[in-house]
Parts: structure tokens; sequence; C-alpha cells
């Protein structure tokens, strides 16, 4: 209820003639985000979301990019994204400060949802969704030459950690840790650098989790929100939460980032199914494990602690620097990968 205050003041300063009725908190606890629902008094609902991740311009640069992506899309994916509310033809974000920390606010239209995936998918379900990202991914790269420019690219996000992990912030990590991660920034770096270019980048959202998308009766693609992790990347950086989806596992209240799901039978029939629609090339498949590292050394490593809860980032970034890392390159995961969805 603390923030409540806040989403009066930036609803009245985005449309004072309209009050509100009700203000309800259906946040999901594991991030360090708040989402509420506000009711007007004319019966409209807003969804409504706090956030300090990250910084406020990636963000309102991150929002517009999707707000544009939403208008441009071809069916069948034309009402797929949640949409952010406007006011006089910008992106609506309200910033103020509380305890000297920069905190911002946004507004969207609630999306329709239809079925949640399935906790753990069955094997049609899997081939149905390999087949649903490609036709999202081809849909979403139609649309890169129209889309407002992007300033983040994988690099330097790589470099601002090697620059910094010897800085007070990371203090939790020991020497040998800090060096660890240095490596494997430099193992990216080289594996990626002419491999990755503007050519073959689009708007990815990483996130799959399934409480991110609603799927249709047939399992194909019904709406999607939840954009935290978006950016404009190379559509494999979609690929490793699809694999958390498709596993043995699936659905899990105690998660982990583990590779293991890359290297499973299931995945690789989601990419076979993929493979079909939006053919995969063999920088593609070198790819795949290399976003998988770049995850774990951008969203856990470098910005756990800011956006999951103190207890779950702990834990995640631990197990990061001493599992998950070390062993990326050891399960072989192009080769073997590689190997299923081509036999």
């Amino acid at each position: 209820m603390k923030y409540f205050s806040l989403i009066k003041e930036a609803w009245r300063d985005y449309d004072y003639s309209r009050k509100i009725l009700s203000i309800t908190d259906i946040s999901i606890k594991v991030s360090t985000n708040h989402v509420y629902r506000i009711i007007l008094k004319d019966g409209s609902k807003i969804i409504v979301k706090i956030s300090d991740y990250g910084y406020v311009s990636n963000f309102s640069e991150d929002h517009s990019i999707i707000n544009a992506l939403s208008i441009n899309l071809s069916y069948p994916f034309e009402n797929f994204l949640a949409k952010s509310l406007t006011k006089n033809g910008k992106l609506y974000i309200y910033e103020k400060k509380v305890k000297n920390s920069p905190i911002w606010v946004v507004f969207y239209n609630p999306i329709r949802t239809d079925k949640r995936p399935a906790k753990k998918q069955s094997l049609k379900s899997i081939k149905n969704l390999g087949k649903e990202l490609a036709n999202f991914h081809l849909a979403c790269k139609n649309t890169t030459k129209i889309l407002p420019s992007k300033s983040k690219t994988f690099h330097e996000d790589i470099k601002f950690i090697k620059k910094n992990i010897f800085s007070k912030t990371y203090f939790h990590f020991d020497k040998s840790q800090k060096i660890e991660i240095i490596k494997h920034c430099d193992i990216f770096i080289k594996n990626t650098n002419r491999i990755i270019n503007k050519k073959n980048l689009l708007p990815v959202f990483i996130d799959w989790n399934i409480g991110n998308f609603s799927v249709d009766k047939n399992y194909n693609f019904f709406s999607r929100w939840d954009y935290d992790w978006f950016r404009i990347g190379h559509r494999t950086l979609d690929f490793y939460f699809l694999s958390r989806v498709c596993s043995q596992q699936g659905d899990s209240t105690l998660f982990t980032y583990s590779p293991l799901p890359l290297m499973e039978k299931r995945f690789m029939l989601f990419l076979k199914s993929y493979h079909k629609i939006y053919p995969l090339k063999n920088d593609d498949f070198i790819l795949i494990p290399e976003m998988y590292r770049f995850f774990i050394l951008n969203y856990v490593i470098k910005d756990g602690f800011r956006f999951f809860n103190k207890n779950i980032a702990q834990k995640l970034i631990k197990d990061s620097v001493n599992l998950y890392l070390p062993n990326i390159d050891k399960l072989v995961i192009s080769n073997k990968i590689k190997d299923y969805v081509l036999s």
C-alpha cells in the first residue's frame, strides 16, 4: 500500500478528470517491480507498473519501441502485445525520487488473455510453441526498419561488467569469482564479435515464463505482457526461457537458471519445429549457448540484486558463478543442438 499515494499522484498528472475508485496489488512478489490494477469510477481498468530497475531512459526507450512494434506487427500478432498509455503523442512515464532514488510509473491498457500455458508441456504443445515463436520472430523481423533506434548493445553491457566488477558494487564476489566472471565476458566477446550485427537483430522479450503470455485453444500465441528484459537483440536470446518452458521439470516455484534445459530433447524438438519455419544457420547454433552466457552475466550477475528480491538474487547469483558459468562450455551445447535439429 506504500505506493498507493504515488499511483494516485501519477494518475492525477496523467488524467485528473477521471477519478480512481480502487487500487489492487497484483504483483507476483519475485522481482523488485510492483504491479497494480486500478479501477476508475467510470468502470475502466488500468494496469500500473512501478519500477526502479535499470534506468528510466532505457525503460522509456524500450516501451517506446514496444508500442511502435505493437502498432506495426502483422496478422496474427496485431493485438498480441499489451500497449502502454501515451499522452500528447508520447509514452507517458511519471518519475519521482523516493528516498533519493528515482522510481517511475507507467500505465498499460489491460490486455485480453486466454489460456495460461500448461505447467508441463505435451510434445504436441512443444512443437506448436516452436512454430509460434518462429512466426512471431519473422513478424518482428519485418518491423526492424521502421522501429525507433535502440542505444543498448550486447558488447556495451559486457564491457560495463568488466569495467565495474572490481568496484564496491560487486562486494559479494571474492577475487577468484570476479576473475571467473571476466573470463566469461571475454569468451562471449570473442565468440560473438564477428557474428552479431545490426542486420541480424530484432525485438526479443527474453522472459517467456508461462506467467507472461497466454495461448488459445490451439496453443497459438494469444497475448504477451511483462517487458522487463525486452531489448533489440538476437533471436536466440529468446531460446533459453523457452527451453525452461519445454523442460521435463516444467514450471516450478523453486526455479534455477541452470543451462541443462538447453540440452533436453524436449527443447531440441521445439527448435526442430522452429527451424522448419525460420531456419537456423551455423552461427545461430553458436549463439544459443552464448546468449545463455549473456543472460547469466547481464541479467543475473550484473542486475540480480536490482531486479530480484534479495533472497532469490543471492541464490541465483551464487549458483551462476559457482555452477552455471563453469559448465556452459563443458556441455558442448552448440554441437549437440545442431546435430539433433539438423538430423
